[in-house]
Order: C-alpha cells, then sequence, then structure tokens
C-alpha cells in the first residue's frame, strides 16, 4: 500500500519567462524611487484630502466619481500608519514626516506594473504571436505617461489595471468555453470578469464603457451559441443563467457594497454632510445627530419647529423672520404692505423658531396627550420671538413680482385683513393620513386663501433684507420643485404658554436619534441624486415613435390576418407578439396607472416605462429591415439611416454630458444654447 511512496512526488510546472520578465520590469519601473518627490503632486492634493478624511472616519462626497478608488488609496494610508493629519491645502507642499508617502503611492505604482504583463496576456489570448504580445507589454511599460501616473496617488492606474483585467478574464473564459464548459477555471475567469467590471466602474464611471462593451460582446457569443443545435435549451438555460449571475447580478451587487463600505466607514459629521437631507444628516454621528436626539418624532398642534428648505442651493436655509419690516417702497418704486420680513436664513438662529398652531384653538403648547398634524390639516404658523402669524396675500413680493409676498402679519388696522392659513401637504407620504413627522416628512405649504405655494426664490434681497433668501407664495403652482418643499429640523413639544417663558424654551438647545430610520439604500439614492436627471431627447422621441410604429402595424397585421392574409411567417408573428407582450405591456403597466393616482410625479417614475419602450426600438428597426426593406438597396439606405439616428443620439448625450454629470463647467451662454425649447427650466446660479 505504500509503494507509492517509493518513488517522489514530482511536480511540475510551465513558466512564462517572458511574464516574469515583464511583471519584474513593470515594478522596477513604477516602485523605484516612490517617494520622490517628498511634496504633494498635481491631484494627491485633491485624492489626499479624502484619504485623511478615511483615516479619521468623517464623511464626504466626490461627486466625480464612485467610491472604491478612493478606499484603496486610502487602503495604502491604512497599511502604511498614516493617522491623517496632514493639510493638503496646496500642491508642492513638502509631505511631514508622519506622511507615509510610499504607502500612499504603492497601490497605484502597483496597478501601473501590473498593467504590463496584463497587455501580454491579452494579445495571447487573441491568439496573436508572443513577440507581438510582447511588443504590446513593452509599449505599455516604457509609456512616460502611465509611468508618470502610476507613481503617485491618482486613480487612473487603478482604472486601467481592472479594465485590462476584465477584458483578459473575459478573452480566457471565452477561450475556455470552447472545450471546457462550467469547469472551475471557467467558473473563475467568468466571475472574475464580472468583478474586474465592477471595480472599474467602481473606480471611476468611465469603466462603464468597457464594462458595456464587454456585455455587447458577451451577449453577441451567447447569440452565436444560441444556433448551436449541439447545445440543449436546458444547456443554453444555465449558460444564460451562468452570464447574469456573473456579469450583471454580481457586479451590481459589489457597485452596491462599495457605497455600504465607504457609509459604514465614514459615520462622523463633517463640511461634505451639509449639502444632504436633514435625514442624511442626522444619521452621522456629531452632527445633526447630536442636535437631534431625543426630539419627538410626530409634529403635533404646540410644537416647536425648525424649517429647512429641500433644494439646499443656492444654499441651505432656514424659515426665518424679525422685527423688521418690508420698506414702505422699494427702489423701483413698488409698494409693499410693510408687514414683518420673512426671509430663509442660511444660519441657525433663534428666529428660526415657528410654533404649529391650531386654528381653532387659542393655546402654543402641546396637549396631553399630543394631537399630531396629519397630511392635510389646515394650520397656523407662529414666529416664536415675535408671535407673529406666517401671512401670504395679493401683494407682488420684493423681488419676484410675479409671487405673492410673505410676511409675519402686523395689524395696522387698514384694509389688509390676516391670511393666515396654510394646509400641510406630505410630498413623499405613503397615504393620506400620514402623520407629519420630523426630518423624515417633505411638506409644502399650501396658502388656504390663495392656494400659493410657500417657495425659496433663490434671490438674496438688499440690504434692508441683510442679504438673506427671498421667500414667496408661488401662485398657480401645479408642478413639484424641491424649492417649494421643506423639512422639519429641530423640533420640541412646546411647554410653555407664557411669552418670557417660552423664549427661553426656545433658546435651549433640542436634542431624537432617527439614524435608525434611513436605510442605506435611502442614502445610495440620495448621493447619487447630486447629479441632473436629464434624459436624452432622441431617446426619449424614437421610443414614442417605436411604440406607435409597432402598434401601428400590429393593428394593420391583425386586420389582414382576419381577412387571411399572412403577410410575416407564424413563426416571426408569434416572436411579434411575445415582444409586444413584454416591451408595450410593460410600457403601459409602468405608466398608465399613475393617470389615476393623486401624488407629486417625478421624472424617475416614468423610467422603468421608458426602459421597456427603449427595449422596443431595435426590434421594430429590425423587423422594418427584415420585412419592409424588400430590396438590397432599400436595405442599405434603412442600415445607413440606422447609423444616423444612433450618431444623433450619441451627439446628444455628449451635448448634455455637462449637465448629466455635473462637468466641466458651462457658461452662462453654453447653458442657455442647451435650452432647446422654451418650455425647459434650466437653472442658471446668479453670480
Amino acid at each position: 500500500m505504500l509503494g507509492f511512496l517509493k518513488n517522489p512526488v514530482v511536480v511540475t510546472a510551465e513558466i512564462n519567462m517572458n511574464l516574469v520578465a515583464l511583471t519584474v520590469m513593470g515594478l522596477i519601473s513604477r516602485l523605484w524611487g516612490l517617494s520622490y518627490p517628498q511634496a504633494v503632486v498635481f491631484d494627491e492634493v485633491y485624492y489626499g484630502q479624502f484619504v485623511s478624511l478615511y483615516m479619521k472616519r468623517i464623511f464626504f462626497v466626490d461627486d466625480s466619481g464612485p467610491p472604491f478608488g478612493h478606499m484603496l488609496l486610502a487602503l495604502g494610508g491604512y497599511l502604511g500608519g498614516f493617522d491623517g493629519n496632514f493639510l493638503w491645502n496646496r500642491i508642492g507642499a513638502e509631505y511631514s514626516v508622519n506622511v507615509p508617502v510610499q504607502s500612499l503611492r504603492l497601490l497605484p505604482a502597483l496597478a501601473g506594473a501590473l498593467c504590463v504583463p496584463l497587455a501580454y496576456q491579452i494579445l495571447v489570448e487573441l491568439q496573436f504571436s508572443h513577440c507581438a504580445a510582447l511588443g504590446a507589454a513593452l509599449l505599455i511599460l516604457l509609456e512616460n505617461s502611465l509611468i508618470t501616473q502610476s507613481r503617485f496617488m491618482l486613480l487612473e492606474s487603478i482604472l486601467i489595471f481592472f479594465i485590462l483585467l476584465a477584458v483578459l478574464s473575459y478573452l480566457k473564459f471565452y477561450n475556455l468555453q470552447r472545450h471546457s464548459f462550467f469547469s472551475g477555471s471557467w467558473w473563475f475567469w467568468l466571475l472574475l470578469t464580472g468583478i474586474a467590471c465592477s471595480c472599474a466602474v467602481g473606480v471611476k464611471y468611465m469603466g462603464l464603457f468597457t464594462y458595456i462593451l464587454l456585455l455587447a460582446i458577451a451577449g453577441l457569443h451567447f447569440w452565436q451559441m444560441i444556433g448551436d443545435q449541439n447545445l440543449s435549451n436546458v444547456s443554453l438555460i444555465c449558460h444564460f443563467l451562468a452570464r447574469g449571475l456573473a456579469l450583471i447580478i454580481i457586479p451590481v451587487a459589489m457597485y452596491l457594497s462599495f457605497f455600504y463600505v465607504h457609509l459604514t466607514l465614514l459615520y462622523r459629521s463633517g463640511p461634505h454632510d451639509q449639502i444632504m437631507t436633514s435625514a442624511f444628516q442626522a444619521s452621522l454621528e456629531g452632527g445633526l445627530a447630536r442636535i437631534t436626539q431625543g426630539q419627538p418624532l410626530e409634529v403635533a398642534y404646540g410644537s416647536q419647529i425648525t424649517l429647512r428648505n429641500v433644494l439646499g442651493k443656492p444654499m441651505q436655509c432656514w424659515l426665518h423672520s424679525h422685527t423688521n419690516t418690508y420698506p414702505i417702497r422699494y427702489e423701483n418704486g413698488r409698494g409693499s404692505s410693510h408687514q414683518q420680513q420673512v426671509t430663509c436664513y442660511p444660519f441657525k438662529d433663534v428666529n428660526n423658531w415657528w410654533i404649529v398652531k391650531d386654528p381653532g384653538m387659542q393655546q402654543l403648547v402641546v396637549s396631553n396627550p399630543p394631537r399630531p398634524v396629519r397630511h392635510g390639516h389646515i394650520v397656523q404658523l407662529v414666529h416664536g420671538i415675535t408671535t407673529r402669524y406666517l401671512n401670504t396675500h395679493d401683494v407682488a413680493a420684493p423681488l419676484s413680482p410675479h409671487s405673492q409676498e410673505v410676511s409675519c402679519y402686523i395689524d395696522y388696522n387698514i384694509s389688509m385683513p390676516a391670511q393666515n392659513l396654510w394646509r400641510v401637504e406630505i410630498v413623499n407620504r405613503e397615504s393620506d393620513t400620514d402623520v407629519w413627522k420630523t426630518i423624515l416628512s417633505e411638506v409644502r405649504f399650501v396658502h388656504v386663501n390663495t392656494s400659493a405655494v410657500l417657495k425659496l426664490s433663490g434671490a438674496s434681497l438688499p440690504e434692508w433684507g441683510y442679504r438673506q433668501l427671498e421667500v414667496v407664495g408661488e401662485k398657480l403652482s401645479k408642478g413639484y420643485h424641491q424649492s417649494m418643499v421643506w423639512n422639519v429640523e429641530e423640533h420640541r413639544y412646546g411647554k410653555s404658554q407664557e411669552q418670557k417663558e417660552r423664549e427661553v424654551e426656545l433658546h435651549s438647545p433640542t436634542q431624537m436619534d432617527i439614524s435608525k430610520n434611513l436605510s442605506f439604500m435611502a442614502k445610495f439614492t440620495e448621493l447619487q441624486a447630486q447629479i441632473h436627471l436629464l434624459g436624452n431627447v432622441v431617446t426619449w422621441a424614437s421610443a414614442n415613435v417605436a411604440a406607435v410604429v409597432y402598434m401601428c402595424l400590429s393593428l394593420w397585421y391583425l386586420i389582414r390576418r382576419r381577412r387571411r392574409i399572412y403577410d410575416i411567417p407564424e413563426g416571426k408573428w408569434q416572436r411579434w407578439v411575445s415582444a409586444g407582450r413584454i416591451c408595450v405591456g410593460g410600457w403601459a403597466v409602468n405608466y398608465l396607472p399613475f393617470f389615476v393616482m393623486e401624488k407629486t410625479l417625478f421624472l424617475y417614475h416614468y423610467l422603468p416605462a421608458l426602459t421597456f419602450q427603449i427595449l422596443l426600438i431595435p426590434i421594430v428597426l429590425q423587423h422594418l429591415s427584415d420585412h419592409l426593406c424588400s430590396s438590397l438597396l432599400l436595405k442599405s439606405m434603412f442600415s445607413a439611416l440606422t447609423v444616423a439616428w444612433f450618431s444623433s443620439v450619441y451627439l446628444v448625450y455628449c451635448t448634455f454630458s455637462p449637465v448629466t454629470y455635473g462637468k466641466p463647467s458651462l457658461s452662462v451662454a453654453e447653458l442657455k444654447q442647451l435650452r432647446w425649447k422654451d418650455s425647459w427650466n434650466i437653472l442658471i446660479r446668479k453670480q
């Protein structure tokens, strides 16, 4: 039984010395003298700040890309023992002794070095000669710009590494599937393709282009497999599910995990969280959470509240009033009501406090038990310090004459009665009986007498208004805009009926920990929402045209089939009908129900329906090409038109990419050029 021990155990391995040599040369070229210069170089001043914030667990937002690349840079700092204490204030600043320069630059350098053997392997998998592969690797090795980018704390070399790794992994997977289905190596390279694609997108959004390319190639290869009669239906389904798992489900899950880790690590309040909503800020340690801890959740009659405008532009601000009145006449000669000013103030102040009053009762304290305010209830908002009521009337606003002036009412014994009743509308309600909640509820205040909506105009008042932001009553508002939406940030149940005691109460700090009420997905969605949501005009119009063409053709075919005239074979007709069930049916069930819903609608509500419409475009194009273009000339012309159409889609995408991605910055003139229709509203920030 022990006879096998008589002979030695021999392990043989094939080592590609070209690959080894290229890897060593790549490492030398990128790692040699990595700590030089001992000063901040170019965008290290930018990424270094994020590394320091990671080390200190302070929340930040970088709207230029996802967080995975930043986390990798921070990993280098963590491995080197960096404590985050360095002022990244200028390029050329000398690094202090506590900054592990080599560790911070190590991962980008390693990624850049590994790009050299990856280039070699890619050409080998593409069935090119080893000589050609060697030449490609040497070109990568000796490219000065790649060397420079690899040797500093930057993201480009990491991005290129994951892109090349994704391409190589898919090529290895594709070459294996010719003779080895569902083997360990087959699964390894397929899964690594999806993982590398997700990492590439997680480093920079540019990685999405390679991901889409590989998905398209994988789709094409699977389409070719469908025609292989040697494969059973079960085998085809298994192949499809395997690709769906590895190339779609796992990358999406990984992409979400990057943000999950990012938000888990950065749990402390910092300067960046001020641009987020109150709910997001309340989930961070040491910021708004410290202020709001212990607050009551449900707003009741008698509650003392501060109201923050959800828009946050041009800056975050709170509904505010003070003893000063509007000028009797403005500079342009227009008159005002001379009532007490109401503004939006960008700093926390005791004059930001308001009391929610029941119009049918005089008390300004919360009863026992509290009577919560619900969607649709009528309230009065009493300014806490001056005890005057929030009011609006048919008087032009100071800077927005098309809107109504908002004031705190002063009775001058003239023919201008108080109009101080407001209806509370909870925008993000789940039902019409929802209770108005601290931080979580986004509400509109609709004036009962005039139906005007309380709105932040964004304009800065003159000196008489202390340069605070104008608040107006927006008349005849049928749409939705964040400037009309407010949320309660600080909240307490009022206990003092006497004014002097109430002023003492208003000056005291508030303390409700609602961090558990904001889920990871809500935080993730808010991070993505920093980018404008704007559709591609050509795509949207084409989707509508495709739906109309499909329904018209279907009706035409049905009528002719009723007359026993069959324009297309039965098999293709069934495929056409099945496509309609999925695409037209998907569009209908995601769009038509909104006509019977009484709720505020947003652009994103239509996106599921739009997705099904877009899927219909290539179906219609192929059908037109196969069945309505009878001659080669017509097919050629149709193909040329399709290319031109797709080029226009790409052109529109490029044209509007600055407002989609937020970069690069555009001038006022360039922004106005993007206003293709008079009905489009593009916000141009006033300087």
